[in-house]
């Protein structure tokens, strides 16, 4: 199987460290309150569409090692770079196209602020 081929969430969890999953569906609530979007998962993330991908939900321990990691990252594309010292990490990788990295570690980081992100996202998206 390709790790672009679609699966299910339970598939994509299944080997994740625990918390993962209820954190995703804190993320997947927070992306509801934005409005409807399709969930795809692969073997690598999951994501959230209307006519294009606007967030994804991933699990840093499959990319990466340490110790401090956290349990789900939450990507938000936007078309503007958001000054946030709340992210990880913004990177460019298209003109106008900046993706935004936020560690999720409870349920508590997915606030107003987020949902604000994500609704920008969504109304982007459509």
């Amino acid at each position: 199987m390709s790790r672009g081929e679609p699966i299910t969430l339970d598939e994509y969890f299944a080997e994740c460290e625990p918390g993962s999953r209820e954190l995703f569906e804190a993320v997947r609530a927070a992306v509801d309150s934005a409005g409807p979007a399709e969930v795809r998962a692969t073997r690598s993330q999951v994501a959230f569409r209307r006519r294009t991908a606007f967030a994804w939900a991933w699990v840093p321990g499959q990319y990466l090692r340490g110790s401090d990691l956290p349990p789900l990252v939450l990507s938000v594309g936007l078309r503007r770079r958001d000054a946030s010292p709340r992210w990880k990490e913004v990177v460019e990788p298209a003109p106008r196209r900046f993706m935004h990295h936020l560690e999720v570690r409870s349920a508590d980081d997915l606030d107003d602020e987020v949902r604000e992100w994500l609704a920008e996202a969504w109304g982007q998206a459509g």
